[in-house]
């Protein structure tokens, strides 16, 4: 049973995980975060930890965004993307299979409590991950290799530097998208 309690936006997402793996799980219900259910998020984070796996759309960004603020050290999964769009080519957590969702669950990230400025956006054009007509695939390739999620070049960057990426990871997975798209 994984010890943190997982913070999801519906029922579904809550399905999905429970087919997943052995876990609690706690559903803000989109953005309805009543004082109360920010109390028992905040009563879970004190007292087992939280991990947030919100849907990769910029709803379930603004919903991260707000309980990263709020809970500075909880844990984020992240689900690429591409692996969690349905047949009806909705997003969200209920729609990636179980191996995805136990892989986001294996490369939990914690935001660094100071931040680090270890990548610049030069660093991103360099990689090509900023600015070139394929930096969008490979911006998801290397979120989904680093755990960091699908995220426009900006949020890429800032979460390459909150959640302590370094240039020895960043570069692996970057070799390995040039291994397989070459």
């Amino acid at each position: 049973m994984i010890q943190e309690v997982i913070v999801v936006e519906g029922r579904s997402d809550v399905a999905a995980i429970r087919r997943s793996v052995e876990a609690d799980c706690l559903i803000t219900g989109g953005f309805s975060l009543t004082p109360e259910l920010v109390g028992q998020i905040e009563a879970a984070y004190n007292r087992r930890g939280i991990i947030i796996l919100t849907d990769p759309d910029s709803a379930g960004e603004r919903i991260r965004t707000f309980l990263r603020k709020r809970f500075p050290k909880a844990g984020h999964a992240f689900i690429p993307r591409a692996e969690a769009v349905g047949e009806d080519g909705r997003i969200g957590v209920e729609k990636a299979d179980p191996a995805q969702i136990r892989a986001a669950l294996a490369k939990v990230r914690t935001a660094e409590i100071a931040v680090a400025n270890e990548f610049t956006v030069a660093d991103l054009l360099e990689a090509g991950v900023a600015g070139g007509t394929t930096a969008t695939m490979k911006r998801s390739f290397l979120g989904a290799e680093l755990g960091l999620g699908w995220a426009n070049a900006k949020t890429f960057l800032h979460r390459l530097n909150t959640y302590g990426v370094g240039r020895q990871e960043f570069q692996a997975a970057l070799e390995k998208w040039e291994a397989t798209h070459d």
